[in-house]
């Protein structure tokens, strides 16, 4: 029965991954609901019902908690208790339909709509599932746990590209339902949230910061995609070619990348040449991942004017993708540039960026980028001319100078301020989270930033991150 127990944890934890990538109706989603349903169809067989729980962050039956199976459902334990999702009950005379109700609710319907479980179940026929209570919390407790849980996630949200990426460097399968599956993950739970990251978590740590950077780059492309309304597929494939866009530059001997030295000329061309390595590289996971990825990792160092590198002998503008790939990888290498004391406040960022387009970067993409981020994304720490500072709460994609801002202090706080109905007021500067606007941030519910994996090794950086320096 042990080994019929462990077989279904993996089979719920598949479903519920088809469940959030593909339709209700798709037939790989059904493969692996039937899957499912064999399984405990099977187990309740002999018995009236199945409870699955988590305990502490890990898998449990009965009284028994399978502590070896963590690494296999690491996936599943995470989705059910981000979802407050402590056990879920099977009785026997479970039918097919319910379970596809059960497994939408969980991966679509729970996050999107207010609607309890109960009157869920009612409304859809669930007569015989039943999903542990939600986790409660203190109102009190919300704000100083929220940017914790937050911090926790990100920080996993990096071992997860860290290992998508090591699967590849190694050779290894790619298992590409955990994959989207994971990409899908991270993108619901940061998408739009660049600057709230960087207020919450400072990058010290050379070795990490490529990983942080992939990151960051995914979830740039994904917003960019999404606000330019793609499909949901499109933005999930945007997203895994964002992270591996520099999978020959990771390839590379760390030794080269992490020089602080001048690189030698033969070390430099090295470098130059990753683009190609990683397109090879990827070139043997196309089933898996598809083209896009090729594409984006071979173009993403061309330019908009079609110069940069590798030269192609082809005369024709890389792909958009491509496109938006750099302008996300260029950002967010500036923005890090602040955890390094190279300060690059975002509007030093636009205007760096704006000097490049036509150029590096495409002019319609680019223009759209800011239109959405604005020159000061949302949670960006700024000054006012009128001397009070606040937060940026809104973007105006009319004119993008003058979002909406809240204020912080010293008087009227909690205003907000847009800046489009008030001409007599702009802002005149932004405050670094991790330098002097660290002190604002408790005024958000904010704990002072910390490094990523907790380790604060200081580090200058080589400043060169994306290439356009």
């Amino acid at each position: 029965m042990r080994d019929k127990i462990k077989i279904c944890f993996i089979y719920l934890m598949n479903a519920i991954q088809a469940g959030k990538i593909y339709a209700g109706d798709h037939p790989k989603f059904k493969e692996y609901l039937n899957r499912l349903h064999g399984i405990v169809q099977e187990i309740l067989e002999d018995r009236k019902e199945l409870v699955l729980g988590i305990i502490g962050g890990e898998a449990a039956w009965e009284d028994e908690i399978f502590f070896n199976l963590r690494g296999k459902l690491g996936l599943l334990i995470d989705f059910l208790e981000k979802n407050g999702v402590e056990r879920i009950i099977f009785q026997q005379g479970l039918r097919f339909e319910e379970l596809r109700e059960f497994i939408i609710f969980l991966t679509r319907v729970k996050r999107q709509e207010k609607i309890s479980e109960q009157e869920y179940f009612n409304l859809h026929g669930i007569q015989n599932i039943r999903a542990g209570r939600l986790r409660t919390m203190v109102k009190g407790e919300a704000a100083a746990t929220e940017a914790e849980t937050t911090r926790t996630r990100y920080q996993g949200s990096v071992q997860t590209v860290h290992n998508a990426l090591n699967v590849v460097l190694e050779n290894e399968e790619v298992d590409y339902l955990d994959l989207r599956f994971n990409v899908l993950g991270i993108m619901e739970d940061f998408v739009g949230r660049h600057q709230e990251l960087l207020n919450l978590v400072s990058v010290k740590r050379r070795d990490l910061v490529t990983f942080v950077h992939l990151l960051n780059v995914t979830l740039l492309a994904m917003f960019f995609g999404s606000k330019l309304q793609f499909a949901k597929d499109d933005v999930l494939d945007l997203g895994i070619a964002a992270l591996y866009h520099d999978v020959g530059k990771l390839y590379i001997s760390l030794k080269v990348i992490q020089k602080e030295s001048r690189l030698s000329e033969s070390e430099f061309h090295q470098v130059r040449d990753h683009p190609l390595l990683g397109a090879r590289i990827l070139e043997a996971y196309k089933e898996a991942l598809g083209v896009l990825p090729i594409v984006v990792c071979y173009e993403h160092h061309l330019r908009y004017d079609m110069s940069g590198y590798p030269r192609s002998p082809y005369a024709r503008r890389p792909h958009p993708a491509s496109m938006m790939v750099s302008i996300c990888d260029v950002y967010d290498a500036l923005a890090l540039k602040r955890s390094y004391k190279k300060d690059y406040p975002p509007e030093k960022i636009h205007e760096v960026m704006m000097l490049e387009r036509g150029k590096i970067f495409d002019p319609q993409l680019l223009d759209k980028f800011f239109q959405f981020m604005g020159v000061w994304p949302i949670g960006s720490l700024v000054e006012m001319s009128d001397g009070r500072t606040g937060v940026v709460r809104a973007v105006n994609d009319v004119d993008i100078d003058r979002p909406s801002v809240q204020v912080l202090a010293p008087e009227n706080e909690g205003e907000i301020v847009d800046l489009a109905m008030r001409p007599d007021v702009r802002i005149v500067g932004s405050l670094n989270p991790q330098a002097e606007g660290a002190r604002y941030l408790p005024l958000l519910g904010l704990p002072a930033p910390v490094a990523v994996a907790m380790e604060a090794e200081e580090d200058e950086g080589d400043g060169d991150e994306a290439g356009l320096l």
